[in-house]
């Protein structure tokens, strides 16, 4: 059983937004299309509205008033509130400044220790240090607020650069467990780690352009995917994080289309041939060029 249902909890969230305004007085059949569009699927409102009109979900009489006294709530069960409180012990929350207030006799449903990332790297970035910490928070607020910076930046090179430019993207890599940060406008780079900052600044507003991130270097990679062991519902799980365009080709069988940034190349060409004959990646003809030079060079080391 899932802990948080996708589908069912947006019909829950949909629902109680309706109840809310029932109990005030305030509800109409144009706030409950509204509802639904803003809360759940694009053709959820055909079944939660058809069942609240009908009567068959008897919470909301025909005109629009609700047997309910209070406005509902949904208290957190005892499952929930566990996994919570394992979340709220992951180093990477202290960056958000989000405050998880919980009662001490809950017990975490896992501990840090309990699980392993397979194929990370060692060295991640200093999530628990207070300057790293700080940095995080100037530019998710410039994130978020559409803010340029001016930061003193490390490079790996050894290099060191004072930069000017709009961010508009914080991204974090598993594999290196590390963040980075997307700039645009920038004469020398589009992409930064949070552990070269050295000191950031927010100067003024960026420009509309990067708000949208325009300036963005994000490549893509086409494949088609036979869905056998499990192989589809693998694959979406690798892939998680990065944005996705997915289609049926025929029964078993998917053209799926992955946006990725430039920097995160090898870790796909990588992740990609894991699936192995289940896929076959059809364009661009340079990732086409990438896979092919990694098998050659896997076979000439003798790796299968």
């Amino acid at each position: 059983m899932e802990l948080f249902h996708e589908i069912y909890g947006v019909y829950y969230k949909s629902v109680s937004e309706m109840l809310s305004l029932a109990v005030k007085g305030e509800l109409t059949e144009k706030d409950m299309k509204s509802i639904c569009d803003s809360c759940a699927f694009t053709d959820s409102h055909i079944e939660i509205i058809s069942a609240l009109k009908s009567q068959r979900w008897k919470l909301i009489r025909s005109d629009m008033t609700t047997p309910l006294k209070h406005e509902p709530t949904v208290p957190l069960t005892a499952l929930e509130l566990s996994w919570l409180k394992a979340i709220s012990l992951d180093k990477r929350m202290k960056l958000f400044d989000i405050d998880i207030a919980l009662p001490d006799d809950i017990e975490p449903l896992f501990l840090p220790e309990d699980y392993v990332v397979f194929e990370q790297y060692k060295d991640g970035d200093p999530f628990e240090d207070e300057h790293y910490i700080t940095i995080f928070r100037t530019l998710l607020k410039a994130v978020r607020e559409h803010k340029k910076v001016t930061v003193e930046y490390n490079s790996n090179k050894g290099t060191h650069r004072r930069i000017t430019g709009d961010p508009y993207e914080l991204e974090y890599s598993e594999k290196d467990d590390k963040f980075r940060v997307k700039i645009a406008d920038c004469r020398f780079a589009d992409v930064l780690n949070l552990a070269g900052i050295e000191k950031c600044d927010i100067i003024g507003s960026a420009r509309p352009s990067a708000q949208k991130g325009q300036f963005s270097s994000e490549e893509y990679f086409i494949a088609e995917l036979t869905d056998e062991r499990n192989a589809l519902e693998r694959f979406m799980l690798h892939f998680s994080h990065f944005r996705k365009e997915a289609s049926e080709i025929s029964d078993n069988h998917y053209r799926i289309k992955i946006f990725y940034d430039k920097s995160d190349e090898t870790e796909l060409v990588i992740r990609v041939l894991s699936f192995g004959q289940f896929i076959k990646i059809t364009e661009p003809q340079s990732f086409v060029e990438l896979i092919r030079g990694r098998l050659i060079m896997q076979k000439k080391l003798g790796i299968r």
